[in-house]
């Protein structure tokens, strides 16, 4: 690498070397070995998400991360989506029809926009004495009113949106006498062996290629040890390195097609 300017080049290797020398020099001047101290990285967590604003076909404001370079949801129909990758691709409702309780994990909690179409199916079709428990992870917490914003689209959703942005997220909280939530506010790797273990996951987190980590073999290895037997996933993306990696933490996986213009996903269950 090279710095340029006025047709005169020195490496970079060169401009460290002036720099300790100048540093030796320094301590020298102030009676400090200043070459002897390091510069210890910031380690503080940014957990700010670093939202941006997008306007969509729809005429809304879709919120994507400038972190991960990726929307929230999908700029076709977030909550269709929903439905279609999520929800039928983990086999629901149906599987609920005989569950006394059925725990969901998450990847990515966002907007709270899976959470929100799940617990309004799950109303729909609960039986008396049955419970959901939904848990999921956000290393990167949107604050209430983004979120509201973000979930302005659908008016149906308003009432229930305002009240979990408006309840905090004490973990567990109680949404109703028959669903419960848990919100891990840390990173996936060390959140996910906390779960209980789980009937079906959302692996929704940002795109693969933008957030690796979500997606790394370790964590992968996590979600097949926090699922029950027969337990399924479900996730939009189809990429091939996923896939592998959780055919490698143990489950089998199905690519079929995809929601919008995503030709791919995929579903999978742990035998």
């Amino acid at each position: 690498m090279a710095l340029c300017e006025s047709g005169r080049c020195e490496s970079a290797f060169n401009i460290a070397g002036y720099a300790r020398d100048a540093m030796r020099r320094l301590g020298e001047e102030w009676g400090v070995d200043l070459a002897s101290l390091s510069v210890q990285p910031n380690t503080m967590n940014d957990a700010s998400p670093d939202l941006i604003w997008q306007d969509d076909a729809t005429g809304g404001k879709l919120p994507v991360s400038r972190r991960f370079d990726d929307p929230y949801f999908s700029a076709t129909d977030g909550r269709a989506e929903c439905e279609f990758v999520f929800l039928a691709g983990n086999g629901l409702p149906e599987r609920w029809a005989d569950a006394e309780t059925f725990t969901i994990g998450e990847l990515g909690f966002g907007t709270g926009l899976n959470l929100l179409q799940t617990w309004r199916w799950w109303r729909d079709v609960r039986q008396p004495g049955q419970q959901l428990v939904f848990q999921s992870v956000e290393a990167f917490p949107l604050d209430a009113a983004d979120a509201l914003t973000a979930l302005a689209r659908w008016p149906d959703l308003t009432k229930d949106a305002e009240a979990l942005w408006d309840g905090g997220f004490d973990t567990p909280r109680a949404l109703d006498n028959q669903t419960t939530l848990h919100v891990h506010h840390a990173m996936a790797a060390d959140a996910v062996p906390q779960f209980a273990s789980c009937d079906a996951w959302f692996l929704d987190g940002f795109s693969p290629a933008k957030n690796e980590a979500m997606w790394s073999p370790e964590l992968m290895k996590s979600v097949f040890e926090r699922t029950v037997q027969g337990g399924t996933f479900a996730s939009y993306t189809a990429a091939g390195w996923v896939r592998r990696n959780l055919e490698n933490a143990g489950f089998s996986v199905e690519r079929c097609p995809g929601f919008g213009r995503k030709r791919h996903m995929i579903v999978g269950s742990k035998p």
